[in-house]
């Protein structure tokens, strides 16, 4: 803490996940707030800590992205590209169909290890806690510290930026790299649904 103050000033404190089958810290109520995750951990960064599990993640996507499901919304290579004409809107992050099922044929399978997700802010991390992944949310003077900070002591680039949606980029690009044999930083949150909703939720 005291090195962040003196050499990040004010910035925002990162926030920290990890599994677990423990049921002591509150569960995301899905029914009363809003279903994406990321919009969510506005409440983790603003000092709540959050518990998840498989029912308490309204998006499919996040449920498969923070391991809780293998299963695709129906239809998700055209939701991810140009959409079906009367029936499903498109995003249009990816050129075609075709083009987001072959992005799928090398994206990697990834199961939760336990039953939770959870997350915590920074300061309130206790002893008892395990933190496994550690996230920034960070403006671009702050993101320029860490990025040199990750590439300190490799000879070899130490950070990629992996297409995908902000809680796989958050979530599990992150936790796979920590048990790779070169576990590399991930920047990430390249989602602007997912910005859109956090910018909702925080005003």
């Amino acid at each position: 803490m005291r090195l962040w103050e003196e050499y990040f000033d004010d910035a925002e404190l990162p926030i920290v996940f990890y599994y677990s089958d423990e049921e002591s810290i509150s569960e995301n109520d899905p029914s009363s707030t809003e279903q994406c995750l990321i919009a969510n951990l506005v409440r983790v960064r603003g000092g709540t800590p959050l518990r998840f599990g498989s029912e308490s993640i309204g998006c499919p996507g996040g449920r498969r992205y923070v391991g809780f499901s293998e299963t695709l919304a129906t239809n998700f290579e055209y939701f991810l590209s140009c959409g079906i004409p009367g029936v499903l809107e498109g995003e249009r992050y990816k050129k075609s169909p075709e083009l987001v099922r072959e992005v799928l044929k090398s994206y990697p399978a990834f199961k939760a290890p336990k039953k939770f997700i959870v997350f915590k802010r920074w300061d309130q991390i206790d002893e008892s806690d395990e933190p496994e992944v550690v996230i920034f949310f960070a403006k671009p003077d702050v993101l320029s510290g860490l990025f040199t900070l990750a590439n300190f002591d490799e000879v070899e680039d130490g950070v990629r930026a992996p297409f995908g949606s902000g809680c796989s980029s958050i979530v599990m690009h992150p936790y796979l790299e920590k048990d790779s044999e070169t576990p590399n930083s991930v920047v990430g949150m390249f989602d602007l649904s997912a910005w859109s909703r956090t910018c909702r939720k925080a005003s």
